[in-house]
């Protein structure tokens, strides 16, 4: 009797202990995860595109196809390469880091040069003359989930240096439990958001057709016209996020003592920010991201024509095909 009593403490005391440790892994991925807010929303925003002109009945299959994609990815792959990194060559994360802001930067002023200067993508128009269903279907999977690997590693990388920077003292072992809390969180959150914007159009059409009152048909009639400008707002928003996360990665990577060390621009952001907003908490984080934003839309841009005339082409003469981001 008396062993059963100290297995039960023991066994009170464990959970006890695990209990913390969720709340610590709870708290740690709270505060690592928004770090990776930009290359969150940029990627509900680019998901429902690849859905786009398929049977409806597809829709939630195909991005369940990606979703598990996505989770295999990060926990499989990018979580424990991730973790090698850190405990291996801890060095490596900030340069890691800083070639996920490039891209960052660069896929922002893309997508800003690409509405002021509209250009075809062979690519793109190859894919909407496909003429089998099935085909297309494949091929688009296929590319969402290319590009949910590059915006997965983006994520994985933020979020475990926001965990090495904010808790530096935590075990190797609950840094890797946070960071795969918020792997599965953030698949979660952004799937789960890309499937109900894709189907919302379906359920306002239904009610449109179907809703016994007339505040029932309206609601439908609104959600059906509300997507395309939801689509748009959440574009907007997504670039506009890459290039506040891309600049501030940049930023505070150059200023990183055990990277390069630069005090510019960081101390001239910072100078601009108290002498603009004072000591307002909200009014400093907005002229510092409007500020990180705009040097992320500069480096974008200076990345345009290296990327597509240099970069893109040496990838296209290694995988045979014209190479586009």
């Amino acid at each position: 009797m008396s062993g059963l009593i100290a297995l039960l403490d023991d066994v009170a005391a464990l959970t006890r202990i695990a209990a913390t440790s969720i709340d610590d892994v709870a708290s740690m991925a709270a505060k690592a995860g928004t770090k990776a807010a930009g290359v969150i929303i940029d990627d509900a925003a680019v998901t429902p595109k690849y859905v786009t002109g398929l049977n409806p009945k597809r829709e939630l299959p195909i991005i369940w196809k990606i979703a598990r994609a996505s989770f295999f990815s990060k926990l499989v792959i990018l979580l424990p390469v991730a973790m090698l990194l850190n405990y291996f060559a801890p060095w490596l994360l900030i340069p890691l880091l800083m070639l996920g802001g490039l891209y960052l930067c660069f896929e922002g002023a893309e997508k800003i040069y690409h509405v002021i200067r509209p250009h075809h993508d062979a690519y793109v128009d190859a894919d909407m003359d496909a003429g089998d269903p099935a085909h297309l279907e494949e091929s688009r999977v296929k590319g969402a989930i290319k590009t949910d690997f590059i915006l997965s590693a983006e994520i994985m990388t933020i979020s475990l240096n926001s965990i090495v920077a904010e808790f530096p003292d935590a075990s190797i072992w609950l840094q890797g439990m946070t960071l795969a809390a918020i792997a599965v969180a953030i698949t979660i959150v952004v799937y789960g958001t890309v499937a109900l914007i894709v189907k919302m159009d379906d359920v306002g059409a239904w009610l449109a057709l179907n809703a016994k009152s007339g505040v029932g048909r309206g609601v439908g009639k609104g959600l059906v016209r509300g997507m395309p400008h939801l689509l748009t707002v959440l574009s907007i928003v997504g670039t506009a996020a890459m290039l506040w996360v891309g600049g501030s990665i940049l930023v505070h990577g150059l200023h990183d003592p055990n990277f390069l060390g630069w005090a510019q621009p960081y101390s001239f952001i910072k100078d601009l920010s108290h002498s603009i907003a004072g000591d307002s908490g909200f009014g400093n984080w907005a002229v510092t991201a409007f500020s990180d934003g705009v040097l992320g839309l500069a480096v974008g841009l200076l990345l345009i024509p290296v990327v597509t005339r240099v970069i893109g082409p040496v990838i296209g003469s290694f995988t045979g095909s014209k190479a586009h981001h």
